[in-house]
């Protein structure tokens, strides 16, 4: 099966509960049909770049996971029909990563920065 990161953002009057009830439901949808979710982040609160939905600010989810295209098709329909989701996105990955992604990475000084640049 083929690796995927999804990494969508939900409405901004959620509660944090209500994001990871979502993520966890669109994560039921790729294990009833046949995928492995490998990891959920919550990225949090986060100001956008430009309004979507007169929304100023949005919280962030990542998902990772290993599934047969089909069941990234269906969670990525009932992904457009939620109210609750203003943006997707899924990319197809080359390998399961083994560490947090970039955002929930901390960095103690600048020079942990460049090195992880």
């Amino acid at each position: 099966m083929k690796v995927y990161e999804t990494v969508f953002l939900a409405r901004q009057e959620l509660s944090q509960q209500h994001v990871v009830d979502l993520a966890t439901q669109f994560g039921k949808i790729i294990t009833d049909m046949g995928g492995k979710i490998l990891k959920t982040e919550q990225w949090g609160l986060k100001t956008l770049a430009y309004r979507i939905n007169k929304s100023k600010k949005a919280h962030y989810a990542l998902m990772e996971f290993e599934a047969p295209a089909p069941a990234l098709h269906e969670m990525e329909r009932q992904m457009r029909l939620h109210d609750d989701v203003m943006r997707y996105m899924s990319v197809k990955l080359e390998a399961p990563t083994t560490e947090p992604s970039p955002m929930m990475r901390t960095y103690d000084n600048k020079s942990d920065m460049k090195e992880a640049a």
